[in-house]
């Protein structure tokens, strides 16, 4: 872990720094700086554009019920790409770019999903359906209640008692008077 900071901390920006310094270099010091503020402008658009798509997937993903496991590393895949691309820096750009656009975010998706395997727990989805996904038993809190019948995997109980409606409430406003 302690390698992996140094990496990110001080060999990247390095590395960012001599290869800003060679492409000033190269096409001069102008059109390198116009150069970083485009990248940024665009890097920003794509952000918000790949952004609400994502968006957009993990709200169908809860509407049909199931879980958003992919629309959520597409969303954190998208919020880094659209970091590196705002960052300044040319190498940051080019994985920035890799990471907002679908096909490669795919392959990084794949990465992600195998270094994260059996490193994260999943905890019970209400509604999900499913044993394992937070219906009826499977999981830490599932299994037969105090009656015989099988519990809900919720962290909560609620006790509750039916409170009736006054049927003379009339919920609209009351006439304007003039």
């Amino acid at each position: 872990m302690g390698l992996l900071l140094v990496l990110f901390f001080i060999v990247v920006p390095i590395a960012e720094l001599f290869v800003i310094i060679q492409v000033g270099e190269w096409i001069g010091v102008w059109p390198t700086l116009l150069l970083l503020l485009l990248d940024a402008i665009v890097g920003s658009w794509l952000l918000k554009h790949q952004g609400r798509a994502a968006w957009r997937r993990f709200n169908q993903a809860l509407a049909e019920r199931r879980m958003p496991a992919k629309e959520v590393a597409d969303g954190f895949l998208v919020i880094l790409g659209g970091a590196l691309l705002i960052a300044p820096g040319f190498l940051s750009d080019i994985v920035g770019i890799l990471l907002l656009v679908p096909a490669t975010r795919a392959v990084a998706r794949r990465v992600l999903y195998r270094f994260t395997v059996g490193r994260v727990a999943v905890v019970g989805f209400p509604g999900a359906g499913g044993a394992s996904w937070g219906g009826f038993g499977g999981g830490p809190r599932g299994g037969a209640g105090p009656s015989g019948s099988p519990k809900r995997s919720y962290d909560y109980d609620v006790d509750a008692e039916e409170v009736p409606a006054e049927p003379d409430f009339d919920h609209r406003l009351p006439p304007a008077e003039d």
